[in-house]
């Protein structure tokens, strides 16, 4: 009932469409691009409803305060600990050995500005927890999800990287000048 309410929602009213060409497995980190506006997590997250599942995002734990914290872990809220004395990339790595179902998406370019100088942060989760990458566009010109290439992080980052950007070139996001690829 939840599924087909949230995709009538996502194809009806809103009027998108998701588009598939790779399976997402069980276990994965989810590169999701552009993101150049918050409507990017309601957009992600109603599209995700439409496939009966929760995809985890990392926030900063100051957003976890009473009353917020119990909708953003509702919603797949994991709170960020960025201490001196934390590895993120452990952090999430011990959540995936934790579960035995875990999507983590994750926006490359760290920002909702033009960021030409993405994140690597979940390339490095995902070699560490041994799973793959799963690539995500968002296109609001065509008002499509693109579940798009599975990648398998071998540790030869900048190949993978560059690989990585080029999926995500003709994706056009809600505020298009806020979007970045940089060199690659």
């Amino acid at each position: 009932m939840k599924k087909r309410f949230f995709k009538f929602i996502f194809e009806k009213v809103l009027g998108w469409k998701a588009i598939y060409h790779v399976d997402i497995p069980d276990k994965c980190v989810i590169t999701v691009a552009p993101h150049t506006s918050n409507w990017d997590l309601i957009i992600g997250q109603i599209y995700y409803a439409t496939v009966d599942n929760v995809a985890a995002f990392m926030m900063k734990k100051e957003w976890f305060f009473f009353p917020l914290g119990y909708f953003f872990r509702a919603i797949g809220g994991v709170p960020v600990y960025r201490g001196k004395n934390t590895s993120l990339v452990e952090q999430m790595s011990q959540r995936f050995a934790e579960k035995d179902r875990l999507h983590l998406a994750i926006t490359p370019e760290g920002t909702r500005k033009a960021n030409p100088n993405w994140k690597r942060g979940f390339y490095y989760i995902a070699l560490e927890a041994k799973v793959p990458v799963v690539l995500i566009g968002i296109n609001y010109e065509e008002k499509t999800v693109t579940v798009g290439k599975i990648l398998e992080p071998t540790g030869d980052i900048e190949k993978e990287m560059a690989e990585v950007k080029d999926y995500y070139k003709d994706f056009k996001g809600k505020i298009p000048r806020n979007f970045d690829l940089g060199e690659y």
